[in-house]
């Protein structure tokens, strides 16, 4: 087959094509066979993003510390002075005491060797 040929086979085989593609005014209809038809989809647009608005918080309240203060009562209760010893414990030794002292102070009593120390109770 020569170029020209085998160009005038396309055309011709083309145009049979064609022609029974295409309707004709009378025959205009659907004729039987399969038909494909798919319904339109619906996309949502995209949903919209609000940002909430800054949240301000207060800095912390300053309180301040109470004018006075709360002062433990004396040794021995509420009023007077602390409980006075009577006596001087100093090791073996007990003896008494020649002046007032509060109880658990350091005192001393004489004894063999000279003055030996102790508490007072």
């Amino acid at each position: 087959m020569t170029a020209t040929r085998h160009i005038r086979y396309c055309v011709a085989l083309l145009a049979v094509v064609v022609a029974t593609l295409l309707p004709v005014a009378a025959q205009a209809y659907w004729r039987g066979g399969v038909f494909f038809a798919f319904p339109p989809i619906y996309l949502p647009p995209p949903p919209a993003y609000y940002y909430s608005p800054p949240v301000y918080v207060a800095p912390p309240q300053y309180v301040a510390p109470p004018a006075y203060y709360y002062q433990a009562p004396p040794y021995g209760g509420y009023g007077g002075p602390p409980p006075a010893a009577g006596a001087c414990y100093a090791g073996p030794w007990v003896c008494p005491l020649d002046r007032p002292t509060p109880v658990g102070n350091a005192c001393s009593c004489a004894g063999n060797g000279g003055r030996t120390w102790g508490r007072a109770r």
